[in-house]
């Protein structure tokens, strides 16, 4: 390890800060141990050409000053990392061919400065003196290249190993301190010095040196202590640049993978030859080194055996606050020990931990960290074939859980009957779902609750199921496209009262119930086309308006239109939600233009070709649709599959045509994925991984005590893909149900349309002697204040909340605070319809 050696030019005229007077140095001898020609007075004066052993002798006492500059200076201390040295004071050599006045100027200065030095003026014996005492900083004479080749000299001080951390300086006359320094860089020389014999310019020299080049060098020969601990280490130990290039492996890291330095140093890390699950596990990671965590978990590696490693990856920070190297650590023990269940979890540590202030709830955040020791393959592989397969072993749920059995091995009675609860919790598959528990006061919230989130059975007397076969089955209704009824390039020629409906379309409070009666029940057609045109849909897609109108077309004519609620209405209403929630700064610094246009597609069809019924319904009943989706997200993927038949059957309304492979995967992958996340079966899944992994993970980030935020770090978290699919799945979900969040007109509607949607099908269920899904909501008992309160409690707070901390959205949270007290008002007073009755108003 080294560095490229630099040249640095001092100036005559500089004036130098900090430097002292030259009569406030301390006096003493001159030179003690100086190769000088003698000089009458100058005690312990040498021949002028001794012999090599004797000038080396001679040389290797250097003088000392009379008083070092300043008490601390000679024992100061150097710290380097976490590493903590003590730096005496630099040796200098003089190499002068006269003791003229610039060698003069030095020697004060060396004196001044409290360095101890050495003066020679014989070429052939100042190899020697350096090999006998290895100075700091060299300092040649070059103004008399006749007397003294300075180059040739340099070249000799740099071929021998020792000289590696050395300073050399060369002092140049004043007409060549404009010429070029490379021939100098060339020769080996640190830096450049335009003669000045100045105290204070010597001095101030010596100063710059011992605190520039001297201390840089220092740190790197402690190095080599570092490197040696390295390379005697027992972990496996990798280090690669900030672009993921291998810069250095310890032998324990040969031994472990089955490759020699040679094949590994200075290759690209995505370049070594590993199998297809690689790519996964190293997205994983970056997004970890990304935002400056630590990555910790197990890579398999083969090399003839397989053998699980617990693996470190810890980002390194430099220059510029940045990253600058990834150091990798596979935990090693000896040969004979046998291999320790591996059982490490993934653990992300912040680097810039926080807390998390929450200003809602208060949570318990428990941080496990085991080390597990791995064996490492004691025989060194030769073999060129040998190559490192990494992936991650076990899921993430199972390491937990035997983390914890290895922590109740060595637990209290009392902890280990606590952790076997936990573990109780854990094997269940429903993480992020809670368990409610039953509540005969609040029937409301119960049937809600159980007819919104259950998985289509309705649990009947005798712990026993039933399927209805006599109900028809459920089929997509093909209905027409009107012909011709939009003209082409209709958006420019838009009816007055249609296009007044839409003028606030960009507000929260748009009423999209005008636009539904303007467009006579086709609000989507309309609503769509200006929002998408706002974002560039058709751009981004590559297709023509005319191909786009078509399409809207064809979804707004697939939805239900008496349907009460889920019709073509709310597809719009939802559309302008997820328009709205795009224009936020945040969102809109952290989604894409892919993840636009997928939002605002998936707004559009999330419930093209409801059927007006619940996927309980639809289960019970038997219906098709239920059958081909195995009573699974029956209507969410009946929508994402119909989506994709019906635009991808005709190429005149295929608006996906014209994109290339690979982005119509991903565009697709997108669309799919949020029409899917509006399942209210996997509600508490999503908010609770969108609580964990995005908004307190960002408020760590922003509130950290120890730094101010940092901008780079925000953007990379906020920009990963797991983050930006989280922020999607949430965006769609809070524009599913956005009606509590309305202005209270507007929510009242909605109310009415659901509650008359959910008692059609009660009344559907009892027709056909099914189970009733939600019993509470029969037409004659019903209470819509109890309902619409219960809804709010257990569905949408906590999600508008979620959603208020990564937007800041308080208008919106203000409707629901006023709409909330408005039912509630309506509750108190034990009136179970959508209004007062008028008496009450006056």
């Amino acid at each position: 390890m080294g560095c490229a050696p630099s040249i640095h030019i001092s100036e005559t005229q500089t004036v130098y800060p900090g430097a002292r007077e030259a009569e406030a140095a301390p006096q003493g001898p001159a030179v003690a141990a100086a190769l000088l020609p003698p000089t009458p007075g100058r005690p312990g004066a040498q021949l002028p050409s001794p012999e090599p052993e004797a000038a080396a002798a001679a040389a290797a006492v250097a003088a000392p000053p009379a008083e070092p500059r300043d008490s601390k200076a000679s024992t100061s201390h150097v710290q380097f990392g976490p590493m903590r040295f003590r730096a005496d004071p630099p040796q200098v050599l003089l190499v002068f061919v006269k003791d003229d006045s610039q060698c003069k100027g030095f020697r004060k200065a060396c004196e001044k400065a409290g360095f101890p030095y050495t003066v020679v003026q014989e070429v052939k014996v100042v190899l020697t003196c350096f090999l006998a005492a290895h100075h700091d900083i060299i300092i040649i004479d070059h103004r008399n290249p006749q007397q003294l080749d300075a180059p040739a000299l340099c070249r000799s001080i740099r071929s021998s190993k020792v000289s590696e951390n050395t300073v050399i300086v060369g002092v140049v006359r004043k007409r060549d301190g404009e010429e070029s320094v490379m021939p100098l860089i060339s020769a080996g020389f640190t830096r450049r010095y335009v003669e000045n014999p100045s105290l204070m310019a010597c001095y101030a020299e010596l100063l710059q040196l011992e605190f520039g080049e001297v201390r840089s060098q220092l740190k790197l020969r402690a190095c080599n202590s570092v490197f040696t601990a390295l390379e005697k280490s027992q972990d496996a130990i990798k280090i690669t640049s900030e672009n993921n290039y291998i810069q250095y492996v310890n032998p324990a890291f040969e031994n472990t993978v089955g490759y020699e330095a040679g094949e590994l140093i200075g290759k690209e890390l995505a370049r070594v030859s590993v199998n297809e699950k690689k790519g996964d596990l190293l997205t994983t990671i970056n997004s970890c080194m990304k935002m400056r965590k630590e990555w910790q978990g197990i890579y398999c590696s083969k090399n003839g055996d397989n053998v699980q490693q617990n693996v470190k990856i810890i980002p390194v920070i430099g220059q510029g606050g940045k990253i600058r190297h990834y150091v990798s650590i596979i935990n090693g023990s000896s040969k004979d020990e046998k291999l320790i269940e591996p059982a490490q979890a993934d653990i992300h540590t912040d680097s810039q931990s926080g807390k998390h202030r929450d200003k809602r709830k208060s949570s318990l955040d428990v941080r496990s960290v085991t080390s597990r020791a791995s064996e490492v393959a004691t025989q060194r592989r030769h073999s060129s074939m040998a190559r490192i397969h990494s992936m991650v072993m076990e899921a993430p749920i199972t390491k937990v859980i035997n983390i914890i059995n290895a922590v109740q091995e060595n637990s209290s009675a009392r902890v280990t009957e606590a952790l076997d609860h936990v573990l109780e919790i854990l094997r269940t598959t429903e993480l992020y779902s809670p368990q409610f528990e039953a509540k005969d006061e609040d029937p409301h919230a119960n049937d809600l609750i159980e007819g919104l989130i259950s998985d289509g059975f309705r649990r009947l007397s005798g712990n026993e199921y039933t399927l209805s076969t006599n109900a028809s089955p459920l089929s997509p209704d093909p209905q027409q496209v009107p012909g011709g009824f939009f003209p082409s390039g209709f958006l420019h020629h838009v009816p007055p009262p249609i296009a007044q409906a839409m003028e606030n379309e960009e507000d929260w409070d748009f009423n999209v119930f005008d636009l539904e009666a303007a467009t006579q029940k086709r609000p989507l057609i309309f609503l769509g086309l200006k929002i998408f045109a706002r974002f560039g849909v058709s751009e981004f897609l590559k297709c023509s308006d005319t191909t786009l109108q078509l399409w809207l077309q064809t979804i707004e004519a697939h939805y239900h239109s008496s349907n009460p609620y889920h019709n073509s209405t709310h597809a719009a209403d939802v559309l302008q939600a997820t328009a709205y929630f795009l224009r936020q700064e945040r969102v809109k610094r952290t989604l894409d233009s892919v993840d636009k246009a997928a939002a605002l597609i998936a707004a559009a069809v999330h419930d093209v070709d409801h059927p007006g019924r619940t996927s309980p319904f639809l289960c019970n009943a038997g219906s098709e649709l239920a059958v081909l989706y195995n009573d699974v997200a029956v209507l969410e993927s009946h929508h994402a599959a119909l989506t994709f038949q019906l635009t991808l059957r005709d190429d005149k309304i295929n608006i996906f045509k014209n994109l290339e492979r690979s982005d119509y995967r991903t565009l697709r992958h997108a669309i799919i994925d949020m029409v899917l996340a509006t399942e209210m079966t996997k509600h508490f899944e999503h908010v609770n991984k969108f609580v964990n992994g995005v908004v307190k993970p960002l408020a760590e980030l922003e509130e950290s005590e120890d730094s101010d935020p940092d901008p780079d770090a925000l953007h990379l978290m906020l920009r990963t893909p797991e983050t930006r699919t989280l922020i999607k799945r949430m965006m769609i979900k809070c524009a599913d149900v956005s009606n509590p969040c309305r202005p209270l007109e507007q929510y009242i509607e909605w109310a009415a349309r659901i509650s008359e949607e959910y008692f059609s099908q009660t009344e559907e269920e009892k027709k056909l002697n099914l189970p009733v899904v939600m019993p509470v909501f029969d037409r004659n008992t019903c209470s819509i204040p109890k309902s619409q309160i219960s809804f709010i409690d257990y569905f949408v707070t906590d999600m508008y909340d979620a959603w208020d901390d990564f937007v800041d959205l308080q208008e919106l949270l203000q409707h629901l605070d006023r709409n909330f007290k408005y039912w509630k008002g309506l509750d108190e007073r034990n009136l179970r319809g959508l209004r007062p009755p008028p008496e009450l108003y006056q």
